[in-house]
């Protein structure tokens, strides 16, 4: 049974190391040195009487005591700001929204909504990192993730964003010199640029490659960039998002008819999605998504 109230400062504590995953990085932040935040959590579960933290994979990640402390130290940090806040329009965000995203989604969707929400609201940051990878279950220092495909979830929103088109591609170059392959069966005689098999962790992703399963692996890369750019420098046929190789005039299409149609989805906690940076940097997201409907058709 905890033996006092846990203490506002390391509840703080508990939601810097929550965000990063990590003692160093959360103690960078917080001016404070390794040893001190090891000895804050360690005063907090002792308040608490469990463990807020366990050692993961990727980092340090909140156990479900850990992640009710760490909604209480959102609020706590929620209200300080609020205290502090400049008006503008008697309103003033400052925070920081920590976003998940796929590589094509993060430069071309997720970059433009976080510049619109800095545009109204200059006090919240935004870190996008780049991953093609499942919904985390833990969710450790994510605000926001988008993920490829319905992600199954427990304690999160997850909404549906947009439909989005792989499709087959060339360069003219390539096409030229190679002929252009007119059946299904004429595809067995070019490489794939693509997703390396053996690392894709998305099951969607996975069966879009089912498409063309004749086709043998040419160039495969974990970056969507990468598979643009190789189709591009004449490496073979790319399976590429429709919105990005539309975007290249020295692409064409290849049999238009083979083509996949996958969803993004967003994923965010409750208790994140009730900040306003959060929920302000969502609606922006939602925003780009629907001006750009059309393109991620590849219409």
């Amino acid at each position: 049974m905890p033996s006092t109230s846990p203490s506002s400062d390391d509840l703080l504590v508990l939601l810097a190391v929550g965000r990063t995953g990590r003692f160093t990085t959360a103690a960078d932040s917080l001016g404070l040195n390794h040893t001190t935040v090891a000895r804050r959590i360690e005063s907090l579960e002792k308040a608490l009487g469990g463990r807020a933290l366990a050692r993961g994979s990727g980092g340090w990640e909140l156990t479900d005591l850990g992640r009710r402390a760490f909604a209480a130290a959102e609020q706590i940090e929620a209200a300080v700001r609020d205290l502090g806040a400049d008006a503008r329009d008697g309103v003033s965000i400052n925070d920081v929204v920590r976003i998940s995203a796929t590589d094509g989604f993060s430069a071309l969707l997720a970059a433009p909504a976080a510049v619109a929400v800095r545009t109204r609201h200059p006090g919240i940051g935004v870190e996008i990192v780049t991953a093609t990878r499942l919904a985390s279950h833990t969710r450790t220092g994510l605000d926001i993730e988008i993920v490829v495909g319905e992600p199954h979830v427990h304690r999160a929103e997850a909404m549906r964003l947009a439909d989005y088109r792989l499709g087959l591609y060339a360069s003219r170059r390539y096409v030229t010199e190679h002929a252009m392959p007119h059946t299904a069966t004429e595809l067995t005689s070019h490489p794939l640029v693509y997703f390396v098999d053996s690392m894709l962790q998305v099951d969607d992703l996975d069966l879009a490659r089912t498409l063309v399963p004749q086709m043998a692996e040419g160039l495969t890369s974990t970056n969507v960039f990468v598979h643009v750019e190789a189709t591009r420098a004449h490496a073979g046929i790319g399976l590429l998002p429709c919105y990005l190789a539309d975007r290249h005039d020295d692409l064409v299409r290849v049999l238009p008819d083979v083509n996949a149609q996958l969803t993004y989805w967003l994923v965010t906690r409750t208790e994140a999605y009730r900040r306003p940076a959060v929920a302000a940097m969502v609606e922006a997201i939602r925003e780009v998504v629907e001006a750009h409907r059309e393109a991620l058709l590849g219409a």
